[in-house]
């Protein structure tokens, strides 16, 4: 979530009530983040970019959506908002270093908006010079007001805690679309994985802030996803109830993210506890929404690892 920027925010596993708060407390704190960079922190309306290869998922419009989509510019970044119709846009490999695996990238914004270079493109291009097939997914989110001003006038509002408090509801219908639009992204893959030189068995997903939560939300409650592995990039960490089948697990944040950094690891001793693989990296500074940013801070290593965590589960070289 671009420090998710400067605009953020199944059925649950039994014993999901801190997940339920923390997705809560989420979507009014990010909503208004502190920018990753200090300068261009303007939000600048922009016309929509041309998406080669962007392939509509076929999720449908979202229900009740009256807004259209549009764009902005801001960190030197491009967000989307207002997103009513899921697509996922391919990064493919050289075929001479396709590995076989493949990710879909789901960026941040907290439901409201994506973060789509910092935690989507820019992502998806480093994959693939990794040999790992990358697809962005630009899933379906809450509605926003059209107009600039008003959408950071609700935002600011929401930030200050002057917004009506929504009631607890299940993630299950929170984010019911969303995790529809992620079940189709991985069905699009498979289908297609003879063409795009994919092993349909090593699909995992990463997911940055808001994307974080979709991530673990699709691996623990999307049904026929079933990623192979899954990482949670400054999503939040609380408790789960841990499959016996659950997929590889990586996680990094900074230890000074305003957000999740002082609600403990649930999430990493829920996946211990089942005795499941998971790997954590805690950065001592990096914010929240560093993702492909080049700060000073040893928090940008965190895509370096992750290759390395791909590479340890052998997903950097074609299977044997």
């Amino acid at each position: 979530m671009q420090a998710e920027q400067s605009m953020k925010n199944k059925r649950p596993a039994v014993g999901l009530p801190r997940l339920r708060k923390a997705a809560t407390a989420f979507a009014l704190a990010c909503a208004f983040a502190v920018p990753a960079l200090a300068q261009d922190d303007v939000m600048t309306p922009v016309a929509t970019p041309a998406q080669p290869g962007a392939i509509v998922l076929g999720t449908g419009p979202l229900p009740g959506a009256a807004v259209p989509e549009s764009w902005h510019r801001q960190y030197g970044s491009m967000f989307a908002r207002n997103v009513t119709e899921a697509t996922l846009t391919p990064f493919l490999p050289a075929a001479a270093r396709a590995t076989g695996a493949a990710v879909i990238v789901a960026p941040g914004g907290g439901f409201r908006t994506l973060s789509m270079n910092n935690e989507g493109w820019d992502v998806a291009r480093a994959l693939a010079d990794k040999g790992v097939a990358a697809f962005v997914l630009k899933y379906r989110l809450n509605q926003t007001p059209a107009d600039m001003a008003a959408f950071e006038s609700e935002m600011a509002r929401m930030f200050s805690g002057t917004a009506r408090p929504q009631p607890q509801q299940d993630p299950a219908v929170t984010l019911a679309p969303q995790i529809a639009d992620a079940r189709a992204a991985f069905a699009l893959v498979r289908s297609r994985a003879s063409e795009w030189r994919i092993d349909p068995d090593r699909i995992g997903m990463a997911g940055f802030s808001a994307g974080a939560m979709l991530t673990m939300s699709t691996a623990l409650h999307g049904q026929d996803a079933k990623p192979a592995f899954i990482a949670n990039i400054y999503g939040p960490l609380a408790a789960v109830t841990v499959p016996a089948d659950a997929p590889p697990l990586f996680v990094a944040l900074a230890a000074d993210d305003p957000f999740f950094a002082r609600s403990g690891f649930g999430l990493v001793e829920s996946w211990q506890a089942a005795r499941r693989p998971v790997e954590l990296h805690l950065y001592e500074q990096g914010g929240h929404g560093f993702g492909m940013y080049p700060k000073t801070t040893t928090s940008t290593g965190w895509f370096d690892a992750f290759a390395r965590w791909l590479g340890m589960h052998g997903y950097l070289k074609p299977k044997g």
